[in-house]
């Protein structure tokens, strides 16, 4: 009996010293992406707020690096996200809007995924959070695009309910009775109350202190994923949904005594409760000895975009405006939606500690492109296809020439935009070039196009070259008639309304 109590005790004491212990650093850095949904390029401490509390990714900043010149895939949610995930811009990447004509597109099963490619490399994969490029019943679903585990929303819109129904667990549906009919429309879309101490009361919820707020739900299962694979590389997709609106905040925690309008709390404490999560995840990986082997590249999905959540308090107060009152904005003009230069312009950074030094400021030009390159030039394993980005690590690392985007490229809604150095280029519709001066002239407000016409011809070729025709979206300058006939030329299926397929 005696033995037999050594023996067990023999295997706690191995079990413990094993978990105390670091782990063998695998070859290859795990790699942990964090995209914000709607964050403002000024929302951030470490980019000069000063009302809204973000230690933890201020901590991020202060001991990595700072980016003040990196550019989103789009100005919209889908079609950035695309670029992030096929290291394609918009005149390559399969998804290049939210929608066309109430369709969704998904990605296809040709499409070539930075999860797909992890996945190859020999690592854990996992995404939590809003996926955006496949509804349920498409081919480009996570589990199909390279993700070994999913949880969270696959269509955004699903998205814009924090109390949902139901999330997805790979292709199986978590419901959550618990959240009563909050994710009726006519209950999410309007303004919850909190109650005394601060906690939000959900329209459509029965007893608000069961309720299960999805953000929560998705980051704790995140969590776990760590745990279960820290062991081995992985790669985490935390695509965060904070602070997205509708606005709606499970407490408005510090904010709640603020001589504030309740829009103003929401925001600040959607953005702070993003931020807490970010600090759980880097005390997850401290606790578990894998700090300095793990990479983290943080950044916001599209420009600025909090006047979209606004209507609904104005009709008690017209004067709202939470970016005016936050200064959140690009410095440069362009909103969420839009096609002038902060319309792509977003916060973000990379930590990697004793990799990435400490306290760096980098003007550095790239964009969500560039990200899949640059974490197959980290982990020494090289991209099977072509990507229009380039890699980051010279930058990153401080090794090396670090070569350069001779331009940025994006579309959306039949605009085609370009950031050259200081330069920014519109062609609306297939129109005539219009030409900016950002450093002169941030708001981009004065068309200089015809005081320099050999920049524009340049600027011509770069749009010409860049653009290849979609299936699903028009091409600039095509009419709704050419692209009938196009689709009809090309044999291909109407397109059914999946705007809201959940």
């Amino acid at each position: 009996m005696k033995a037999i109590f050594f023996f067990i005790l023999s295997l706690l004491v191995t079990a413990q010293i094993t978990h105390d212990e670091k782990p063998i650093a695998p070859d290859r850095p795990n790699v942990i992406i964090i995209l914000s949904d709607d964050l403002g390029w000024g929302d951030l401490g470490c980019f000069g707020q000063q009302k809204i509390q973000t230690p933890h990714i201020d901590r991020l900043a202060h001991e990595g690096m700072i980016f003040t010149q990196a550019y989103a895939g789009s100005s919209v949610c889908a079609p950035s996200r695309s670029s992030l995930m096929q290291g394609l811009h918009q005149g390559h990447a399969r998804v290049r809007g939210n929608s066309f004509h109430s369709y969704r597109e998904s990605l296809q099963p040709e499409d070539y995924t930075l999860a797909i490619f992890m996945q190859e490399a020999g690592y854990k994969t996992g995404l939590f959070g809003k996926w955006g490029l496949a509804n349920h019943d498409q081919p480009g679903i996570p589990t199909n695009k390279g993700f070994d585990e999913f949880f969270g929303y696959l269509n955004q819109r699903h998205a814009h309910c924090f109390y949902p129904e139901f999330l997805y667990d790979n292709t199986r549906r978590v419901f959550y009775p618990e959240n009563g009919d909050h994710h009726l429309h006519k209950n999410y879309s309007r303004i919850s109350e909190y109650n005394p101490e601060g906690s939000v009361q959900p329209n459509g919820i029965l007893d608000p202190k069961e309720a299960k707020n999805a953000f929560d739900e998705y980051s704790a299962r995140s969590l776990a994923f760590v745990r279960e694979n820290y062991a081995s590389p992985f790669f985490l997709y935390l695509a965060y949904t904070l602070p997205h609106g509708p606005l709606i905040a499970p407490s408005l925690s510090f904010y709640q005594y603020k001589n504030w309008p309740q829009p103003y709390k929401e925001w600040a404490a959607m953005v702070s409760h993003m931020d807490a999560a970010v600090g759980e995840l880097m005390r997850l990986l401290e606790e578990l000895n894998i700090d300095e082997n793990t990479l983290i590249i943080f950044a916001s999905d599209n420009g600025d975009s909090s006047h979209g959540y606004e209507p609904r308090y104005k009709q008690e107060d017209p004067n709202i405006n939470i970016s005016d009152f936050f200064q959140s904005s690009s410095p440069t003009r362009g909103r969420k939606g839009g096609s002038f230069d902060g319309s792509f312009h977003v916060p973000a950074l990379a930590w990697w500690p004793n990799k990435i030094a400490k306290g760096q400021n980098s003007d550095h030009l790239w964009a969500f492109w560039d990200v899949l390159p640059t974490v197959a030039d980290i982990i020494g394993k090289k991209l099977p296809g072509r990507t229009d980005g380039i890699s980051l690590k010279p930058t990153l690392l401080a090794s090396g020439q670090q070569e350069k985007h001779p331009y940025l490229y994006w579309e959306f809604n039949q605009v085609q935009v370009i950031r050259s150095d200081r330069w920014l280029a519109r062609r609306p519709n297939g129109g005539d070039v219009e030409l900016y001066d950002l450093t002169s002239d941030p708001e981009q407000l004065d068309d200089i196009s015809s005081k320099h016409p050999d920049i524009v011809g340049k600027m011509n070729t770069y749009f010409s070259v860049s653009h290849t025709p979609s299936n699903v979206w028009p091409s600039p300058g095509e009419t709704a008639e050419e692209f009938a006939e196009r689709r009809k030329a090309n044999n291909l299926p109407d397109r059914p309304n999946n705007i809201a397929n959940f």
